[in-house]
Protein backbone atom coordinates (compact mmCIF):
# COMPACT_ATOMS: atom_id res chain seq x y z
CA UNK A 1 0.00 0.00 0.00
CA UNK A 2 3.11 2.39 0.85
CA UNK A 3 4.03 2.06 -2.58
CA UNK A 4 1.20 2.03 -4.26
CA UNK A 5 0.26 5.25 -2.27
CA UNK A 6 4.47 6.77 -3.25
CA UNK A 7 3.69 5.67 -7.00
CA UNK A 8 0.18 7.41 -7.21
CA UNK A 9 1.60 10.57 -5.58
CA UNK A 10 4.52 10.97 -8.22
CA UNK A 11 1.75 10.53 -10.93
CA UNK A 12 0.18 13.83 -9.27
CA UNK A 13 3.26 15.93 -9.13
CA UNK A 14 4.04 14.94 -13.01
CA UNK A 15 0.31 15.74 -13.94
CA UNK A 16 0.93 19.09 -12.01
CA UNK A 17 3.95 20.03 -14.07
CA UNK A 18 2.00 18.91 -17.07
CA UNK A 19 -1.02 21.31 -16.16
CA UNK A 20 1.80 24.17 -15.74
CA UNK A 21 3.69 23.90 -18.95
CA UNK A 22 0.70 23.40 -20.59
CA UNK A 23 -0.79 26.74 -18.93
CA UNK A 24 2.24 28.61 -20.09
CA UNK A 25 3.18 27.10 -23.15
CA UNK A 26 0.10 25.60 -24.39
CA UNK A 27 0.65 22.67 -26.98
CA UNK A 28 -0.30 21.89 -30.48
CA UNK A 29 -2.62 19.58 -31.70
CA UNK A 30 0.45 17.68 -32.87
CA UNK A 31 3.02 17.95 -30.55
CA UNK A 32 0.33 15.93 -28.20
CA UNK A 33 -0.04 13.35 -31.15
CA UNK A 34 3.85 13.41 -30.99
CA UNK A 35 3.58 12.36 -27.40
CA UNK A 36 0.91 9.80 -27.71
CA UNK A 37 3.23 8.11 -30.83
CA UNK A 38 6.50 8.16 -28.10
CA UNK A 39 4.32 6.78 -25.55
CA UNK A 40 2.35 4.41 -26.99
CA UNK A 41 4.87 2.98 -29.72
CA UNK A 42 7.76 3.25 -27.88
CA UNK A 43 7.81 3.19 -24.63
CA UNK A 44 4.77 0.58 -23.81
CA UNK A 45 6.51 -1.95 -25.76
CA UNK A 46 9.67 -0.98 -24.49
CA UNK A 47 7.48 -1.93 -20.72
CA UNK A 48 6.38 -5.06 -21.98
CA UNK A 49 9.78 -6.05 -23.43
CA UNK A 50 11.45 -5.40 -20.08
CA UNK A 51 8.90 -7.78 -18.33
CA UNK A 52 9.25 -10.41 -20.71
CA UNK A 53 13.00 -9.92 -20.93
CA UNK A 54 13.86 -10.16 -17.05
CA UNK A 55 10.98 -13.52 -16.95
CA UNK A 56 11.04 -17.22 -17.53
CA UNK A 57 8.29 -17.93 -19.68
CA UNK A 58 6.71 -21.42 -18.38
CA UNK A 59 3.56 -23.15 -18.52
CA UNK A 60 2.06 -21.62 -15.40
CA UNK A 61 2.89 -17.91 -16.50
CA UNK A 62 0.99 -19.11 -20.09
CA UNK A 63 -2.06 -19.91 -18.12
CA UNK A 64 -1.99 -17.01 -16.18
CA UNK A 65 -1.03 -14.81 -19.35
CA UNK A 66 -4.42 -16.96 -21.22
CA UNK A 67 -6.58 -16.20 -17.93
CA UNK A 68 -5.60 -12.32 -17.88
CA UNK A 69 -7.12 -11.88 -21.59
CA UNK A 70 -10.18 -13.89 -21.04
CA UNK A 71 -10.92 -11.83 -17.70
CA UNK A 72 -10.39 -8.87 -19.15
CA UNK A 73 -12.49 -9.33 -22.28
CA UNK A 74 -15.57 -10.34 -19.60
CA UNK A 75 -14.54 -7.83 -17.14
CA UNK A 76 -14.27 -4.75 -20.17
CA UNK A 77 -17.73 -5.79 -21.28
CA UNK A 78 -19.38 -6.41 -18.06
CA UNK A 79 -18.49 -3.08 -17.59
CA UNK A 80 -19.86 -1.50 -20.89
CA UNK A 81 -23.19 -3.26 -20.01
CA UNK A 82 -23.16 -1.51 -16.43
CA UNK A 83 -22.48 1.74 -17.64
CA UNK A 84 -25.26 1.61 -20.92
CA UNK A 85 -27.78 0.26 -18.31
CA UNK A 86 -26.67 3.18 -15.66
CA UNK A 87 -27.28 5.69 -18.79
CA UNK A 88 -30.31 4.51 -19.69
CA UNK A 89 -31.58 4.46 -16.11
CA UNK A 90 -30.80 7.98 -15.95
CA UNK A 91 -32.88 9.17 -19.18
CA UNK A 92 -30.07 9.24 -21.81
CA UNK A 93 -30.76 8.80 -25.35
CA UNK A 94 -29.61 5.55 -26.94
CA UNK A 95 -26.76 7.34 -28.93
CA UNK A 96 -25.81 8.88 -25.19
CA UNK A 97 -26.23 6.02 -23.24
CA UNK A 98 -23.43 3.81 -25.97
CA UNK A 99 -21.00 6.74 -26.02
CA UNK A 100 -21.48 6.49 -21.60
CA UNK A 101 -20.96 2.82 -21.48
CA UNK A 102 -17.86 2.96 -23.14
CA UNK A 103 -16.35 5.82 -21.05
CA UNK A 104 -17.78 3.94 -17.63
CA UNK A 105 -16.77 0.21 -18.67
CA UNK A 106 -12.98 0.87 -20.33
CA UNK A 107 -10.16 2.35 -18.37
CA UNK A 108 -7.02 3.64 -18.78
CA UNK A 109 -4.92 0.54 -18.47
CA UNK A 110 -2.43 1.37 -21.10
CA UNK A 111 -1.53 4.88 -20.20
CA UNK A 112 -1.44 4.50 -15.94
CA UNK A 113 -2.13 0.89 -14.99
CA UNK A 114 0.61 -0.75 -17.31
CA UNK A 115 3.43 1.44 -15.97
CA UNK A 116 1.72 1.60 -12.07
CA UNK A 117 1.88 -2.20 -12.36
CA UNK A 118 5.31 -2.59 -13.32
CA UNK A 119 6.63 -0.24 -10.51
CA UNK A 120 4.47 -2.04 -7.89
CA UNK A 121 4.90 -5.46 -9.15
CA UNK A 122 7.91 -5.77 -11.22
CA UNK A 123 8.29 -7.36 -14.80
CA UNK A 124 5.64 -10.34 -14.47
CA UNK A 125 3.15 -7.72 -13.65
CA UNK A 126 4.13 -5.55 -16.34
CA UNK A 127 4.04 -8.26 -18.31
CA UNK A 128 0.04 -9.23 -16.82
CA UNK A 129 -0.79 -5.83 -17.16
CA UNK A 130 -0.28 -5.30 -20.61
CA UNK A 131 -2.20 -8.70 -21.76
CA UNK A 132 -4.92 -7.10 -20.00
CA UNK A 133 -4.59 -4.17 -22.20
CA UNK A 134 -4.45 -6.57 -25.03
CA UNK A 135 -8.10 -7.59 -23.45
CA UNK A 136 -9.11 -3.95 -23.61
CA UNK A 137 -7.87 -3.38 -26.99
CA UNK A 138 -9.81 -6.02 -28.40
CA UNK A 139 -13.10 -5.36 -26.62
CA UNK A 140 -12.49 -1.34 -27.07
CA UNK A 141 -11.98 -2.18 -30.84
CA UNK A 142 -15.07 -4.82 -31.61
CA UNK A 143 -17.33 -3.94 -29.15
CA UNK A 144 -16.71 -0.32 -28.80
CA UNK A 145 -16.46 0.50 -31.94
CA UNK A 146 -19.49 -1.33 -33.01
CA UNK A 147 -21.40 0.41 -30.09
CA UNK A 148 -20.50 4.12 -31.52
CA UNK A 149 -21.50 2.94 -35.39
CA UNK A 150 -25.06 3.19 -36.58
CA UNK A 151 -24.81 0.28 -38.70
CA UNK A 152 -23.61 -1.99 -35.43
CA UNK A 153 -21.47 -3.67 -37.78
CA UNK A 154 -17.67 -4.69 -37.60
CA UNK A 155 -14.98 -3.30 -39.93
CA UNK A 156 -11.87 -4.13 -41.34
CA UNK A 157 -10.27 -0.57 -40.10
CA UNK A 158 -11.16 -1.65 -36.73
CA UNK A 159 -9.96 -5.25 -36.38
CA UNK A 160 -6.88 -3.50 -38.51
CA UNK A 161 -6.16 -1.24 -35.34
CA UNK A 162 -5.68 -4.45 -32.93
CA UNK A 163 -2.59 -5.28 -34.87
CA UNK A 164 -0.41 -2.45 -33.20
CA UNK A 165 3.09 -1.98 -31.88
CA UNK A 166 2.23 -2.83 -28.25
CA UNK A 167 0.13 -6.15 -29.09
CA UNK A 168 3.05 -7.06 -31.83
CA UNK A 169 5.55 -6.33 -28.48
CA UNK A 170 3.56 -9.10 -26.84
CA UNK A 171 3.26 -11.68 -29.39
CA UNK A 172 6.88 -11.00 -30.55
CA UNK A 173 8.24 -11.35 -26.93
CA UNK A 174 6.95 -14.31 -25.66
CA UNK A 175 8.04 -16.51 -29.49
CA UNK A 176 11.04 -15.03 -28.62
CA UNK A 177 11.33 -16.22 -24.81
CA UNK A 178 9.78 -19.61 -25.77
CA UNK A 179 12.12 -20.12 -28.55
CA UNK A 180 14.76 -19.50 -25.73
CA UNK A 181 16.51 -16.81 -27.16
CA UNK A 182 17.92 -14.28 -24.77
CA UNK A 183 19.35 -10.71 -26.24
CA UNK A 184 22.29 -9.06 -25.23
CA UNK A 185 22.85 -7.28 -21.88
CA UNK A 186 23.03 -4.10 -24.48
CA UNK A 187 19.77 -4.70 -25.77
CA UNK A 188 18.01 -5.14 -22.40
CA UNK A 189 19.59 -2.00 -20.75
CA UNK A 190 18.48 -0.26 -23.85
CA UNK A 191 14.90 -1.42 -23.42
CA UNK A 192 15.01 -0.92 -19.92
CA UNK A 193 15.76 2.75 -20.29
CA UNK A 194 12.79 3.48 -22.79
CA UNK A 195 10.72 1.64 -20.64
CA UNK A 196 11.09 4.22 -17.58
CA UNK A 197 10.04 6.74 -20.42
CA UNK A 198 6.15 5.79 -20.03
CA UNK A 199 5.04 7.15 -16.83
CA UNK A 200 6.24 10.48 -16.96
CA UNK A 201 5.37 11.02 -20.15
CA UNK A 202 1.50 9.88 -19.73
CA UNK A 203 0.72 11.64 -16.96
CA UNK A 204 2.84 15.18 -18.57
CA UNK A 205 0.52 14.35 -21.66
CA UNK A 206 -2.84 14.00 -18.87
CA UNK A 207 -1.72 17.18 -17.26
CA UNK A 208 -1.24 18.65 -20.59
CA UNK A 209 -5.24 18.62 -21.82
CA UNK A 210 -6.09 20.31 -18.08
CA UNK A 211 -6.07 23.84 -19.21
CA UNK A 212 -7.58 23.33 -22.52
CA UNK A 213 -10.34 22.10 -20.74
CA UNK A 214 -10.78 24.03 -17.64
CA UNK A 215 -11.38 27.54 -20.18
CA UNK A 216 -13.35 25.88 -22.81
CA UNK A 217 -16.87 27.46 -22.36
CA UNK A 218 -19.11 24.88 -23.13
CA UNK A 219 -19.63 22.58 -20.35
CA UNK A 220 -21.37 19.55 -19.68
CA UNK A 221 -24.60 18.50 -17.87
CA UNK A 222 -23.05 17.04 -14.53
CA UNK A 223 -25.11 13.81 -15.32
CA UNK A 224 -23.54 12.87 -18.57
CA UNK A 225 -19.80 13.45 -17.46
CA UNK A 226 -20.68 12.59 -13.58
CA UNK A 227 -22.35 9.40 -14.03
CA UNK A 228 -19.62 7.63 -16.25
CA UNK A 229 -16.89 8.67 -13.74
CA UNK A 230 -18.90 7.35 -10.82
CA UNK A 231 -19.41 3.99 -12.45
CA UNK A 232 -15.80 3.76 -13.55
CA UNK A 233 -14.16 4.43 -10.39
CA UNK A 234 -16.26 2.98 -8.45
CA UNK A 235 -19.24 0.93 -9.04
CA UNK A 236 -17.02 -0.90 -12.13
CA UNK A 237 -14.34 -1.83 -9.67
CA UNK A 238 -16.27 -2.63 -6.64
CA UNK A 239 -18.34 -5.01 -8.73
CA UNK A 240 -15.62 -6.89 -10.20
CA UNK A 241 -13.52 -6.90 -6.64
CA UNK A 242 -16.55 -8.85 -5.33
CA UNK A 243 -16.63 -11.11 -8.57
CA UNK A 244 -13.17 -12.06 -7.84
CA UNK A 245 -14.05 -12.80 -4.24
CA UNK A 246 -16.12 -15.87 -5.71
CA UNK A 247 -13.05 -17.58 -7.12
CA UNK A 248 -9.66 -19.21 -6.36
CA UNK A 249 -7.28 -17.14 -8.70
CA UNK A 250 -3.67 -16.92 -8.99
CA UNK A 251 -2.54 -13.82 -6.50
CA UNK A 252 -0.40 -12.41 -9.35
CA UNK A 253 -3.26 -12.21 -11.40
CA UNK A 254 -5.78 -11.18 -8.81
CA UNK A 255 -3.19 -8.39 -7.84
CA UNK A 256 -3.00 -6.83 -11.53
CA UNK A 257 -6.83 -7.53 -12.49
CA UNK A 258 -7.66 -5.20 -9.22
CA UNK A 259 -5.39 -2.54 -9.90
CA UNK A 260 -6.51 -2.40 -13.58
CA UNK A 261 -10.50 -2.50 -13.54
CA UNK A 262 -9.74 0.63 -10.93
CA UNK A 263 -8.32 2.79 -13.87
CA UNK A 264 -9.85 5.96 -14.70
CA UNK A 265 -11.44 6.31 -18.08
CA UNK A 266 -9.32 5.66 -20.71
CA UNK A 267 -7.11 7.78 -22.81
CA UNK A 268 -8.14 7.03 -26.31
CA UNK A 269 -11.67 7.85 -25.84
CA UNK A 270 -11.64 11.80 -27.21
CA UNK A 271 -9.68 10.21 -30.07
CA UNK A 272 -12.18 7.18 -30.66
CA UNK A 273 -14.75 9.55 -30.41
CA UNK A 274 -13.82 12.30 -33.01
CA UNK A 275 -12.93 9.33 -35.53
CA UNK A 276 -17.10 7.83 -35.09
CA UNK A 277 -18.61 11.51 -34.64
CA UNK A 278 -19.52 11.01 -31.05
CA UNK A 279 -19.31 13.25 -28.33
CA UNK A 280 -15.30 14.37 -28.27
CA UNK A 281 -15.73 16.65 -25.35
CA UNK A 282 -16.82 14.09 -22.89
CA UNK A 283 -14.46 11.35 -23.89
CA UNK A 284 -11.59 14.28 -23.16
CA UNK A 285 -13.47 15.49 -20.41
CA UNK A 286 -14.24 11.75 -18.51
CA UNK A 287 -10.71 10.76 -19.13
CA UNK A 288 -9.08 14.54 -17.19
CA UNK A 289 -11.78 14.44 -14.22
CA UNK A 290 -11.84 11.01 -13.60
CA UNK A 291 -8.01 10.77 -13.43
CA UNK A 292 -7.60 13.64 -10.95
CA UNK A 293 -10.07 12.10 -8.76
CA UNK A 294 -8.65 8.47 -9.46
CA UNK A 295 -5.67 9.48 -7.74
CA UNK A 296 -7.82 9.20 -4.85
CA UNK A 297 -9.83 6.12 -5.57
CA UNK A 298 -7.30 3.93 -6.64
CA UNK A 299 -5.48 3.24 -3.45
CA UNK A 300 -8.96 2.83 -1.69
CA UNK A 301 -10.52 0.58 -4.50
CA UNK A 302 -6.60 -1.21 -4.10
CA UNK A 303 -7.23 -1.19 0.34
CA UNK A 304 -11.06 -2.80 0.06
CA UNK A 305 -9.91 -5.73 -2.95
CA UNK A 306 -7.34 -6.39 -0.08
CA UNK A 307 -9.60 -6.52 2.91
CA UNK A 308 -12.10 -8.55 0.30
CA UNK A 309 -9.79 -10.57 -1.04
CA UNK A 310 -6.78 -10.60 1.63
CA UNK A 311 -4.19 -10.16 -0.95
Amino acid sequence: MGSLVSSIAIMAAIIGIGALIARHTPLSHDSRQLMVTIIVNVAMPCIILNGIFQIPIDKTLLKQIFLIFFLSVLFNCIGIGMGWLAAKMSGASAKKAREMAIVSGLGNTGFIGLPLCAALFGPKGALLAAVFDAGLDFTLWTVGVMLLQEKRTLSFAGLKALVNIPMLAIVGGLLIALVGVQPPETVKTFVATLAHLASPLAMMYIGFLIPALLTRKKHLPLPIIGLPIVMKLFAFPMAMILALSLFTLPVDVVQVVVIQVAMPSLTLGSILFARYAADEQMGAMATVFSTLIGLITIPLMVLLGGRLLEL
